[in-house]
């Protein structure tokens, strides 16, 4: 390896500054966005090691030339054979660092300018297929809530999909997070990017989590999970891997009721079902926006493939309601290859 350059070493030191600080603590970034990260920018390491003879020495400003990061997308596809899709997250990774490495000093500010000139890869979105009230009702019916196993079981699915939660949401929810004695009950979760939100609890979730967390071994401590793990113990949390297996379980028997409820169902179809379900009542697009914890209306409009006359309602149901008052409802490598001596392996 040559002699690390002035600028090899600022990005060096740049780059941890980036993954072990600004990601996890300033952006409040989740653990395994944070590994999508580094494994991003090791790609773009091992291409430039092999592909343009480039060392950790040899590092500096000009590697990140718009040639460069467009010929490494193209090696994503051709001969790493990644989808559209991942190599766009691949490339808005690498764009997250230029614009933080441009931020943290001036001499990279044209680096991130030539990464924001190579397009995205065109990806088709897939469509998360919902299910219908019937199918959710079938699948209610499955765990049976006379056993402490099976109401849990029925708590935990009746709460994603009344609160549209996603499975994160769902899995760190604590006692202290479930407001039961409120006049209006309600739960506060924590979403991507560590942002929290307020959601309402109607009558029957209500009711079914106020008869699970009256039997719950920690009823007292707020800092117990609601959903705790009967091996680790209530500070320990149900994997989604073992929630994944008793939703896929419950779809097996629900479907002999009903054969719309797929053998794959998941957790992100029972948030997108209620979302849809909401929709299809007349909820308009920013409460619903809200409910599900998303920044943009525009994402909610994408996630629930709204047509351009729903569309329409929803913005004369918003034109109508800005008209008059209403009440409020609720608020392992070679340690010499360039990656590696980036710290990224």
């Amino acid at each position: 390896m040559s002699k690390p350059s002035t600028q090899a070493i600022t990005i060096s030191r740049i780059l941890g500054r980036w993954l072990d600080i600004y990601l996890p603590s300033i952006k409040a970034v989740s653990p395994h966005s944070i590994r999508n990260y580094k494994t991003s920018i090791a790609l773009y390491m091992d291409y430039l090691e092999e592909n343009k003879g480039i060392d950790a020495g040899a590092l500096d400003a000009s590697c990140f030339c718009r040639d460069n990061i467009t010929d490494w997308v193209k090696w994503l596809v051709d001969i790493r054979h990644c989808t559209p899709a991942t190599c766009n997250i691949r490339l808005a990774a690498l764009r997250s660092f230029l614009r933080y490495l441009g931020e943290s000093d001036i001499a990279f500010t044209e680096a991130l300018l030539q990464c924001r000139t190579v397009p995205n890869q065109k990806a088709v979105r897939p469509k998360v297929a919902g299910i219908s009230t019937g199918a959710v009702r079938h699948l209610l019916e499955i765990p049976d809530h006379r056993s402490a196993k099976g109401l849990r079981n029925l708590v935990m699915i009746l709460t994603t999909y009344s609160c549209a939660l996603r499975i994160s949401e769902l899995l760190t929810l604590k006692i202290g997070n479930v407001n039961l004695r409120s006049t209006k009950p309600y739960i506060t979760v924590t979403g991507k990017g560590k942002k929290i939100r307020t959601i309402p609890l109607t009558a029957k979730p209500a009711a079914y989590l106020e008869r699970y967390i009256s039997g719950h071994p920690a009823k007292d401590d707020s800092d117990a999970y609601v959903f705790y793990s009967p091996t680790k113990g209530v500070h320990a949390s149900i994997t989604a891997r073992n929630f994944d297996k008793m939703l896929k379980a419950c779809a097996v028997k629900a479907r002999l009721r009903d054969p719309e409820i797929p053998l794959t169902l998941h957790a992100h179809q029972l948030r997108h079902a209620r979302a849809s379900h909401w929709l299809e009542n007349g909820m308009n697009l920013a409460q619903i926006s809200h409910l599900l914890g998303h920044e943009s209306i525009q994402t909610t409009m994408v996630y629930l493939d709204v047509t351009t006359e729903q569309e329409s309602k929803a913005l004369e149901t918003l034109e109508n309601e800005s008209q008059r008052k209403t009440e409020k409802k609720w608020k392992s490598a070679d340690n010499n290859t360039l990656a590696s001596i980036m710290g990224l392996k």
